[in-house]
């Protein structure tokens, strides 16, 4: 591979945009929550993705985001933009300006307005494969956008273009497909898990490279990766299942951005869970059941103002 880029791999939360209780973007909440990535010793970090609440944000937004991101993390872990568009145009135009921004790698959904068909997933990933010279994550993640990229496809853009090197598979069963990229693409590319971890031990198990999950509990999914890649395969798998019923909480179809803005909250890591439209913000009942999911639990969200 003639691309000289950092190799990605481990755990990469998708940061989520924390908003005043008004709706802006609250910048010092925003600081506050990179710095509690770094605590948590992540591998890197994702902007602009599904959990960011990307398609809220207006351009001078996420130039603000962007540049705050970047300052705080200081060139002290990777950092991946989400790039993907609703048309090849935008998507181009976003993902140079991504790369200039300090992007070390991009993820990318297919367009998901309207559904491209093979020929037009395949023009749209190789515009932005020759628009930048940084790694793409291709990101099959049907349930957020309504698109599965197939994988013979994923494999032929892999095949045809060297910066073209990852995948986020998402599609359920997440776990079958990763297997199917990995094997069909001859190594070609590295997978991601994401689904917000719901798989993260069993998708290890399938030879992911990392995983993408929300941002409210990277300390956990740095462990159990950490116990995973050292050999103690049993403490991982104890460790995973402990957090399943929270990991699984915050998948809630509507609300799921609001439960990971109330873990945030409740650890002080921000100071509003206010979530943009059309996500809708949880009850009191929800809460506390998203709450319960941590009784017995000590992540390091909870205490982070203590």
């Amino acid at each position: 591979m003639s691309h000289t880029h950092q190799v990605l791999e481990g755990v990469y939360p998708i940061l989520a945009t924390p908003f005043t209780s008004s709706g802006e973007v609250d910048e010092a909440s925003l600081r506050e929550l990179v710095r509690f990535q770094l605590a948590a010793k992540v591998n890197g970090i994702a902007l602009f993705g599904n959990a960011s609440e990307m398609y809220t944000l207006l351009d001078k937004e996420r130039e603000m985001i962007a540049s705050v991101v970047m300052e705080e993390i200081n060139g002290q872990v990777p950092v991946v933009f989400g790039s993907g568009h609703t048309g090849l145009e935008g998507a181009v135009q976003l993902s140079k300006w991504a790369q200039k921004a300090g992007a070390d790698a991009l993820m990318v959904l297919p367009p998901y307005m309207v559904k491209p068909d093979g020929k037009r997933m395949v023009e749209y990933f190789g515009a932005i494969a020759k628009a930048v010279d940084i790694p793409i994550m291709l990101q099959d993640a049907p349930i957020a956008s309504g698109i599965s990229i197939p994988v013979p496809v994923m494999v032929n853009l892999a095949k045809e273009y060297e910066n073209i090197v990852y995948a986020k598979v998402e599609a359920p069963p997440t776990t079958v497909k990763i297997t199917e990229v990995i094997e069909q693409s001859e190594g070609r590319l590295a997978v991601f898990g994401g689904l917000n971890g719901n798989y993260y031990y069993e998708e290890l198990c399938r030879g992911i490279v990392g995983t993408m999950p929300a941002c409210e509990f990277p300390d956990v999914c740095v462990k159990i990766f950490q116990l995973f890649r050292s050999g103690e395969r049993d403490a991982a798998r104890r460790l995973f299942y402990q957090y399943l019923p929270f990991i699984r909480i915050g998948t809630i179809p509507g609300y799921a951005m609001a439960v990971h803005k109330e873990i945030l909250k409740e650890g002080g890591v921000i100071e509003s869970a206010y979530v943009r439209n059309p996500n809708a913000p949880i009850d009191e009942t929800l809460r506390r059941e998203a709450l319960d999911t941590l009784l017995d639990l000590d992540p390091l969200v909870l205490n982070w103002k203590k």
